[in-house]
C-alpha cells in the first residue's frame, strides 16, 4: 500500500526496526499487494497515514490474536491484560477516575444514547469526551472532543506516544502488543486526560463484563440500552446470558439507569444490580417528560426507538449533572412498584436538554441523504430488533418521499451483514418494503489499489467476503420466490463486476462504489465525479438498470452493516474523509 511504503521510506533508522510483510491478494483478476510492519517507533515526522497503517497492523499481528483466542476460554484474563497494557502506556487506572465517565452498553442504540447523552452535556458548557465504535469513515470518529473527531495532527501525536511506549516495553512482556479495539481504548483515555474534558461518555465495545473498556472502577453513572441477541460467540446464545454481560458494568453504588428490558434480562439485571450493591432504576417512557412542556420532545435522530435511547440519555446527564452541581445530593428519587422494580422519576427537560435532544446527530443511523432525484436511507442495524427497527423506519419515511415525488420511484435495496450474524433472517425482515432491485457487495469501498487504510480490515479474507455476498443474494432470491439460482457464477469481464448472469431483480457487486454507480444511473453528481471510476459492467448489466433510468427519483436503503454505510458515506459524503 502506497501508506506503509512511506513508513518504510522513513530511513535506515526506522527501516533496521521494521519488518516488511507483503502478500498479494487477488480480487477478481486484479492483484493487490500490501505491505505491513510488526513495529513502528515513536519517530517525529510520522504522518497521519503512517499511525493508521500501523494501527491496522494490530489487526494482524499474530501474537494479539492468539491472546485474544486464548481470553475468550478465560475472559477473567482480559481485563488483568488490559490493565497491563495500560501501564505500559503510562496510565494508571486509578488515573481514569478524574475522567468523570459515564459508561453505556446494550445490544441496540447504545451509541445513539451516548450521543444524546454528550450533545445534552455539551449543550451545558462542559468540555466532552466520546468514545464509540465502530468508525464509520475514519477511525479519528472513535474519540471525540466536544463533538468532533480529533484532527489528524492531534491523533497522529498521541497515537505514537502510546504506540511508543507500548513499543518500547513490549520484549519486556514476550512481545505482545494489544489488539486494535484494546489499543484505541487506552488511546481514548490518553486523549481525554491529556485534553482535561469535564467528562467521558464511553460506550462498551461487546458485552461489558470482560470488555476493555470495563477497567474503569468508578464512573458516575452507567446505563444500558435495549438488550437483544448479538455476538453470541462471546456472549452467549440467551437473553439471559447476554444480559449478565452487561450487567458487568455496574459498580458498587454507582446509579445505573436501563430501559424497559425483556422480563428474563430484567430479572438477570435485578439480580446483578444486588450482587454489586448498585441501585438500578428503570426509565419511564419520554411522553413521561413532556407534562409541563408547551410542545413534545424533539429529538434529532430518526426512528420510534430512539425514544427509549433519549429517556435513557436524560436519566444518565440528569444525574451526572446532579453529581456535579450538587455533589452531597442523593440519587433520583424512585418508586417501588409491584415486580420490586425501581422505577426511575421523570422530571421537566431544562431549556438545555431539550435543545441538547433536538441537536443530536449521529450519522448512520437513521440517516437521510438527498442528492437530487436519488435518496439515500441509511441505516448501520445488523441485529434482528435493530433490522426491525429500520424496516419501521424505511417504509414511513420512503412513503413520505414518495408521496412527494412527481413521477415513478425505483426502490432499491443494498445489503451486506458480516460476522455470524443471520443474514437471511435480517433479509426476510426487508421483503415487506417492496424493493424493485436487491443488490449486494462487500464491505470495500472501492476496487483499487490506493491505501484506505481507515476501512481496512485484515481479518477477514476478500474470497470469504465475496461468498457471504452470493449467499445474501441466494437468500433474497428465496424469500421473494426467485428460485435458488445455485448456479450463480462471478462474472468478470475485463473489469470487477460480479453479477448474476440471469434475473434482473439482484445483483451482486465488487465494491460499495460499483454498487453505488450502477443503481444511481449517473444521476448522483458526487458519484459522477471523473475520480470515482470503476471498470465497465457489461452490456447486458447495463440494460438491467432501465427501470433505473425510467424512474423520476431512486430511493436506495443502505442497510446491514455499519462498515457498510460508513463505506458509503464515504463516496456520498466526501466531507467526511477529510
Amino acid at each position: 500500500m502506497v501508506c506503509m511504503s512511506r513508513v518504510w521510506q522513513r530511513g535506515s533508522g526506522l527501516s533496521a526496526r521494521l519488518r516488511k510483510r507483503d502478500w498479494a491478494c487477488s480480487l477478481a483478476g486484479l492483484s493487490v499487494r500490501y505491505y505491513s510492519t510488526e513495529t513502528a517507533p515513536q519517530i517525529p515526522g510520522m504522518e497521519y497515514q503512517d499511525a493508521i497503517c500501523t494501527l491496522n497492523t494490530l489487526q494482524t499481528n499474530a501474537s494479539a490474536l492468539e491472546m485474544v483466542r486464548r481470553e475468550r476460554s478465560h475472559p477473567q484474563q482480559q481485563l488483568q491484560a488490559m490493565r497491563g497494557f495500560l501501564e505500559r502506556a503510562g496510565l494508571k487506572v486509578e488515573e481514569l477516575d478524574h475522567l468523570n465517565i459515564i459508561h453505556v452498553t446494550g445490544t441496540k442504540g447504545k451509541g445513539s444514547t451516548c450521543a444524546f447523552t454528550e450533545q445534552i452535556l455539551r449543550s451545558y458548557g462542559f468540555r466532552t469526551g466520546f468514545y464509540s465504535s465502530p468508525h464509520l469513515v475514519q477511525v479519528r470518529e472513535r474519540i471525540r472532543i466536544n463533538g468532533q473527531p480529533i484532527g489528524k495532527e492531534l491523533f497522529t501525536k498521541y497515537f505514537w506516544q502510546v504506540y511508543g511506549r507500548l513499543d518500547e516495553t513490549k520484549d519486556a512482556h514476550g512481545g505482545t502488543m494489544p489488539a486494535y479495539f484494546r489499543f484505541l481504548t487506552i488511546l481514548a483515555f490518553h486523549v481525554f486526560l491529556q485534553e482535561k474534558v469535564d467528562l467521558a461518555v464511553i460506550e462498551v465495545g461487546i458485552g461489558g463484563a470482560y470488555d476493555c473498556t470495563n477497567i474503569i472502577r468508578r464512573p458516575w453513572v452507567c446505563g444500558i440500552s435495549s438488550l437483544g441477541i448479538d455476538h453470541t460467540q462471546i456472549l452467549g446464545d440467551t437473553i439471559e446470558k447476554i444480559a449478565w454481560q452487561k450487567g458487568g458494568i455496574f459498580k458498587p453504588g454507582v446509579p445505573a439507569f436501563t430501559v424497559k428490558q425483556p422480563e428474563d434480562a430484567m430479572a438477570v439485571l435485578r439480580g446483578r444490580a444486588n450482587e454489586t450493591k448498585c441501585p438500578l432504576w428503570v426509565c419511564p417512557e419520554l411522553d413521561a417528560y413532556q407534562a409541563d412542556l408547551c410542545e413534545p420532545l424533539r429529538l434529532g435522530l430518526a426512528g420510534q426507538h430512539q425514544r427509549s435511547n433519549a429517556s435513557l440519555a436524560l436519566q444518565l446527564s440528569h444525574t451526572w449533572l446532579q453529581k456535579r452541581c450538587v455533589p452531597d445530593k442523593s440519587f433520583p428519587s424512585t418508586s417501588a412498584e409491584n415486580t420490586g422494580v425501581l422505577q426511575g422519576t421523570s422530571f421537566t427537560p431544562s431549556p438545555i436538554m431539550v435543545k441538547g435532544l433536538a441537536d443530536t446527530e449521529w450519522p448512520g443511523r437513521n440517516q437521510t441523504l438527498k442528492h437530487g432525484a436519488v435518496t439515500y436511507f441509511l441505516d448501520g442495524a445488523h441485529t434482528m430488533r435493530s433490522m426491525q427497527a429500520c424496516v419501521h423506519w424505511f417504509r414511513e419515511i420512503a412513503a413520505q418521499h414518495e408521496r412527494n415525488a412527481s413521477g415513478p420511484v425505483a426502490r432499491v435495496l443494498l445489503f451486506n451483514a458480516t460476522g455470524e450474524r443471520d443474514s437471511a433472517a435480517m433479509l426476510k425482515l426487508l421483503v415487506p418494503c417492496h424493493f424493485d432491485f436487491a443488490v449486494f457487495c462487500p464491505n470495500i469501498t472501492e476496487a483499487i489499489t490506493s491505501c484506505n487504510a481507515d476501512q481496512q480490515n485484515f481479518n477477514v479474507s476478500v474470497e470469504n467476503m465475496l461468498t457471504r455476498c452470493l449467499d445474501n443474494e441466494r437468500s433474497w432470491r428465496l424469500h421473494n420466490s426467485l428460485g435458488d439460482n445455485r448456479g450463480t457464477q462471478l462474472f468478470i469481464e475485463d473489469s470487477l463486476s460480479l453479477v448474476p448472469e440471469k434475473k434482473a431483480d439482484t445483483l451482486v457487486f465488487p465494491c460499495i462504489l460499483s454498487a453505488l454507480q450502477w443503481i444511481t444511473q449517473s444521476r448522483d453528481s458526487v458519484l459522477a465525479d471523473p475520480a470515482k471510476t470503476v471498470p465497465p459492467v457489461k452490456p447486458s448489466v447495463k440494460a438491467k438498470a432501465a427501470p433505473l433510468c425510467d424512474a423520476t427519483e431512486i430511493h436506495i436503503l443502505i442497510t446491514g452493516s455499519l462498515h457498510l454505510v460508513g463505506g458509503a458515506l464515504k463516496h456520498l459524503d466526501p466531507a467526511s474523509s477529510k
